[in-house]
Order: structure tokens, then sequence, then C-alpha cells
């Protein structure tokens, strides 16, 4: 009796279990950006999207593809639709030198058609692994060490190129390709250092002379600069001073004019005046040689010696001075009679 009790009990629970079960495994929630791919009797169905889902039990299964979850690949049947970060193991490369460099990358996929990436590739990441590898040792082998160490965004550029090229037929698209480490081997490396230890000596060295160069320039400009400022200095002082010897002189001629203008008049208004008074020219002109003839005389007499020539002509100039100071005496005293000519 206690046997046919317990047979409900256990078909129950085994009821139970098997709707637990079928609840767990064929109805399920799929998250934001990701997908599940649907094999109904071992052929490709459908693809679930995220929110709740309903399988036909024991019809419908779960297709697992190789794929990153977590930074990690493995096998996965719930496939993340966003980017991923796939890590390339370093690898030795012979550049066109034939140097051989260590090199290393990482590349930024997304799958965009779910189905091509299960169905046309058997390993995704390993396949893109492989065939980044292989083109990256065809690309550093067509460059020297020294375009290579320089050209990362060259060499990122048509990796990226060639690789979203080769993986689109696999539903993936390669977003970015970056070079992580690029290692020359030690003695090149050191060799390299030495090089540009050798070309900032050189480089300072250029500066340095070019610095003493631009210094003797600028000192030679400054020299010449103070030379041709002393030199115009000198020439507008000498040109001022000309110019004020000319002012002078000018002033000074312009004075003696004046004056022997004054002295002219003066000589004209005293022969008038002798002339007016003796009423006769030629006795006016006598007189005034005369009296020139008396100064010279008297300066000739004022010499510091103990003889004295006197010319032979002085007899009868003499007497004219004295014929002329008769007359001076009786235009006098005319004067002294007329009253007009007082005035």
């Amino acid at each position: 009796m206690q046997e046919m009790n317990l047979m409900p009990m256990l078909l129950l629970i085994g009821i139970v279990v098997l709707v637990v079960y079928i609840f767990s495994r064929y109805i399920i929630v799929i998250r934001q950006q990701e997908c599940v791919i649907i094999e109904r009797l071992g052929k490709f169905h459908t693809i679930l999207n995220s929110g709740l889902n309903i399988l036909i039990p024991f019809v419908d299964q779960s297709r697992q593809i190789l794929w990153s979850r977590n930074g990690v690949i493995t096998n996965v049947d719930r496939i993340d639709m966003r980017e991923v970060v796939i890590d390339i193991p370093e690898q030795k490369v012979i550049t066109k030198d034939n140097v051989g460099i260590i090199v290393d990358a990482i590349i930024y996929v997304q799958i965009t058609d779910v189905k091509r990436a299960a169905y046309e590739i058997q390993s995704l990441p390993w396949a893109v692994a492989q065939l980044t590898q292989t083109t990256l040792r065809s690309l550093v082998g067509e460059m020297d060490l020294d375009h290579t160490l320089s050209s990362r965004d060259t060499i990122n550029s048509r990796l990226k190129i060639v690789l979203d090229e080769a993986t689109d037929k696999w539903g993936l698209k390669v977003n970015r390709v970056e070079l992580k480490n690029v290692s020359p081997p030690p003695d090149v490396q050191m060799a390299m250092e030495k090089q540009m230890q050798a070309e900032r000596e050189r480089r300072a060295n250029v500066l340095a002379a070019e610095g003493s160069k631009q210094s003797q320039i600028l000192n030679a400009e400054g020299e010449k600069r103070a030379r041709i400022e002393h030199s115009e200095g000198e020439k507008q002082e000498k040109i001022n001073q000309a110019l004020g010897d000319k002012e002078a002189m000018i002033a000074r001629a312009i004075g003696q004019a004046k004056a022997i203008e004054d002295v002219a008049a003066a000589q004209a208004k005293a022969i008038e005046f002798v002339k007016d008074a003796f009423g006769s020219s030629d006795v006016a002109a006598n007189y005034l040689i005369a009296m020139e003839y008396l100064k010279r005389f008297g300066e000739m007499t004022q010499k510091n010696t103990d003889k004295v020539f006197i010319p032979y002509e002085a007899t009868s100039v003499l007497s004219s001075v004295g014929a002329i100071g008769d007359i001076l005496n009786k235009v006098s005293q005319d004067s002294a009679k007329l009253p007009h000519l007082k005035k």
C-alpha cells in the first residue's frame, strides 16, 4: 500500500522537474544587443532577438559559435552584437631591409550578420587573428625599419582596409586596427639609440653654430649701424657748421656792403656839401684829394722811424690846401652875412 502511494508522488515530482526543465530550456529571455541562432531539427530556423522567446521543446535547439565573452574567446549560444576587441598575438616580422622585429596588434570588430558569422566560417576569432597576422607580415615586409617605425598610421589604415574586405563575407566589420608594439632587436635598438643621440648632438651643434652665426651677424649689423649713424652725425654737423659759416659770411658781407654803402653815401653827401660850399666841382675834388692825401701822410709820419720821406708832390698839395683854407674862410664870412646860408 505504501509503494502504491509513492508512485503518484514520484510521478508528480518527475512532471514538475520536466516542466521546470522545459521552462528553463525552451522559454528564454534575451538581453539587449544579444541574439540566439535557432536550429529546428538540425537546420537553421531563425534568429531570436532581445525579449521573451518560446521554443518548441526537443525540436528547436540553439546554435553555439566561438566568440568573445567578457574578453575571453569561448563557445557561446548568446552572441554579443556589440563591438569587441580581439588581441592579436605578437609575432616576428622581417622588414624590407632584413631586420626582424616583434609586432602585435589589436582589432575592434563587430558582427553585422549573425547567420554568416555562424555558417560561413568555422572559427571566426581564430580566422580573423590569422588573417591579421599574415596581412601584417605582408605589409611590414614591404617597408624598411625606419619606415615601419614612423608609419604606424599608414599600416593601421592599410590593414583595416584589407581585413574589412576579407571579413565582409563572414558577416564581420572591422572598425579599427591598432599596432600595440613594434619592437626591434636589442642590438638594432641600441644602434638606433646611438644614432639618435648622435643626431641630437649634431642638431645641438648646428643650433649652437647657427646661434653664434646669428649673434655675429647681429653684432656686425649693430656696429655697421653705429658707424653709419656716427658718419651721418658728423656729416650733419659739418653741414650745419658750413651752413653757419656761410650764413655768417653772408651776414658779414651784407654788413660790409651796408657799411660801404653808408660810407659812400656819406662821402657823396660830403662831396655835395663841399661842392655847394665852394661853388665849383673842381675845387671840391681838389679839396677831397688833398684831405685824403693829408690823412695818408699823417699815417706815414706816425711810424716809429728816424727819417720821414716826403714826396715831391707834397708841396703842391699843401699849397692847394692853403688856397682851399682861404676859400673856406671867405665862404664862412659870406655865410655869416647871408641868412639863407646859415640855414
